[in-house]
């Protein structure tokens, strides 16, 4: 647990950048969860075993999606096309990437509506851990409001009328991104 601001104003603002951070965090999860069309923040969990260490596969290599149920990758280094390859299998995403030696090929297939289905339940998992760590912003903040020394009890009130208000803010952002994430997934 990191150290706290110890006055109202800093308080505020230090709790402002938590819940950002949490909503970032995320919105940030939830565009790697795969919808109906193709698009490269799919493959951003994708880390590549490269040069005696796990990399991120944009930093080894160009990712594009040319083509709405079509992502291609070309790594900078051929080399690393094995590399790339089995940690695109290995991700756990249900993609079947087809080598051809210069490029790799990721075609996505169609959605069922099992799959669908599947996917808005990791929705609803992400958005619970964005709200717990929101939730846990504002009690970290509440806590800190109450062990503020020589204001009056009024002004530690309406702290935390506004550190409440920065939580149901970031809640509602956060169910904002669900509820269009849902949709985009279940949009046949």
């Amino acid at each position: 647990m990191t150290t706290l601001p110890d006055t109202l104003p800093e308080i505020k603002r230090y709790t402002k950048q938590l819940m950002q951070k949490a909503v970032d965090n995320t919105k940030r999860e939830l565009a790697t969860i795969r919808s109906g069309k193709a698009t490269t923040s799919l493959l951003d969990t994708v880390r590549v075993d490269a040069y005696g260490q796990q990399l991120p596969l944009n930093q080894v290599a160009t990712v594009s999606a040319p083509e709405p149920r079509l992502l291609t990758v070309q790594p900078w280094d051929k080399g690393l096309m094995g590399a790339v390859e089995k940690a695109i299998l290995t991700a756990d995403l249900g993609l079947n990437p087809a080598n051809d030696g210069t490029i790799i090929r990721i075609p996505l297939p169609p959605l069922t509506e099992e799959r669908r289905r599947e996917l808005v339940k990791v929705v609803h998992k992400l958005a619970e851990e964005g709200r717990i760590a929101v939730r846990h912003a504002r009690e970290e903040a509440r806590s800190a409001i109450k062990k503020v020394e020589h204001v009056s009890d009024d002004d530690k009130r309406r702290s935390e009328g506004e550190i409440q208000k920065l939580h149901d803010d970031a809640i509602a952002h956060v169910d904002a991104l669900v509820e269009a994430k849902e949709e985009e997934i279940m949009e046949v």
